[in-house]
């Protein structure tokens, strides 16, 4: 038995849930509509030509796209190592749910969503916020894009003082502040006290929102970024590796995720370059039986939300040029597993997740070139378990 490393590529969808159509996803396929770009010229800046990932390609991506759609492409060869199609039976689209499913609690019944309505935000947790909070009033209080409602409303924050609050699809609220004028501290203390709040309407997560400028042309989001999820409400991957005597390292967002329960050590706060590096030390230190669990969320915040074909090309592109590094430090026996947990496609309409499959793409000497078929995400979470020795999910 050696290390367990469990990598998710935020977003990374390869199309085709079967439900799609439930959530007005139908024909959404994040990494085929990427792959199309390239092929056409559509996808050229700062980059030319076909998506070039030759190591994920080897994995077998476009493999898993291939049973996941039916989609090929051209110049492109199969897998060498082992692949399969992974679909959610949670309810919703979001990251919480696919990562809580991915580690084995599959949520049937889904979170609380706010409907399109203005102001969005029910008006008893609202006034409960600004007493408990200390604030004199919000802002936003609407459904919006994060880039879009701090240019709108950064200004009147900045004059004001009052928080801007705003919601997407997915059960969440997010609260954005500046880091300066109102506080870092004190925006993560209004995002605790806003998720004791909004918990009995079952809203999954909070989110902190800091930025930092001085007018709407310079506004711009921080890395300070801080999430408040409802924790699962069973035993998951990462706690059932605590309870086995070993360690779980929470690489990016994986210890908000999950409520900070079931991690052993977390690393986060950085650009997803300087975490991949950071989870390179940890990989190379680790010990037989530890499960290294990594989210890469760029490819979701910086490409998919905005929409930028271009820019999720070249996150991918450089993602794979980095992939020899992390082979030369996996030993023969490491597990290794690169999956998504949920879609956004930057060709699609909105600027929200996407419902899609997503590709398991696995490395380990004794499983090669093997087509695991279409599974749910709970079994991705179950092979890491069996490969660890430890007891599978129910």
């Amino acid at each position: 038995m050696a290390k367990a490393i469990l990598i998710v590529l935020d977003s990374l969808g390869i199309g085709g849930a079967p439900d799609a159509s439930l959530y007005n996803d139908e024909g959404s396929n994040t990494f085929g509509s990427i792959a199309l770009a390239c092929l056409n010229g559509d996808a050229d800046i700062g980059r030319q030509g076909a998506l070039r990932v030759p190591n994920l390609e080897s994995l077998g991506i476009y493999s898993a796209i291939r049973l996941s759609t039916g989609l090929t492409f051209p110049n492109t060869n199969s897998a060498i190592g082992s692949y399969a199609v992974a679909q959610e039976r949670s309810k919703g689209k979001d990251t919480p749910t696919g990562h809580h499913e991915i580690a084995g609690f599959t949520d049937p019944i889904g979170w609380y969503t706010f409907p399109e309505v203005v102001p969005v935000f029910p008006k008893k947790q609202t006034n409960k916020l600004l007493q408990k909070a200390n604030l004199v009033g919000v802002l936003g209080n609407k459904h919006a894009s994060g880039e879009e409602i701090i240019k709108d409303c950064g200004e009147d924050h900045l004059k004001s003082g009052c928080p801007i609050l705003y919601t997407s699809a997915d059960s969440v609220l997010q609260i954005a502040a500046h880091e300066e004028v109102f506080g870092l501290d004190r925006l993560y203390k209004t995002c605790k006290i806003a998720a004791e709040i909004f918990s009995d309407l079952r809203v999954q997560r909070i989110i902190a929102r800091p930025f930092l400028g001085e007018n709407k042309d310079e506004f711009f989001r921080t890395k300070n970024r801080k999430d408040f999820i409802l924790p699962p409400p069973v035993d998951t991957l990462c706690d059932k590796v605590i309870k086995s005597g070993k360690k779980c390292f929470g690489i990016g967002k994986i210890s908000d995720i999950f409520g900070h329960r079931g991690i052993s050590d977390s690393v986060s706060g950085m650009s997803d370059d300087q975490l991949f590096d950071e989870m390179l030390d940890i990989i190379s230190k680790a010990n037989d039986g530890d499960l290294i669990f990594a989210n890469f969320v760029e490819f979701d915040t910086l490409y998919g939300h905005r929409r930028d074909v271009s820019g999720y090309a070249r996150a991918l592109e450089n993602f794979d040029k980095k992939l020899p590094k992390l082979f030369s430090v996996l030993n023969r026996e490491d597990f290794l597993v690169i999956t998504a947990d949920h879609g956004n496609d930057p060709t699609f309409a909105g600027t929200d997740h996407t419902r899609e499959q997503v590709p398991v793409l696995i490395k380990n000497h004794n499983v090669i070139n093997k087509c695991y078929g279409v599974i749910n995400f709970s079994d991705i979470g179950s092979l890491v378990e069996s490969f660890l020795g430890i007891k599978t999910s129910e």
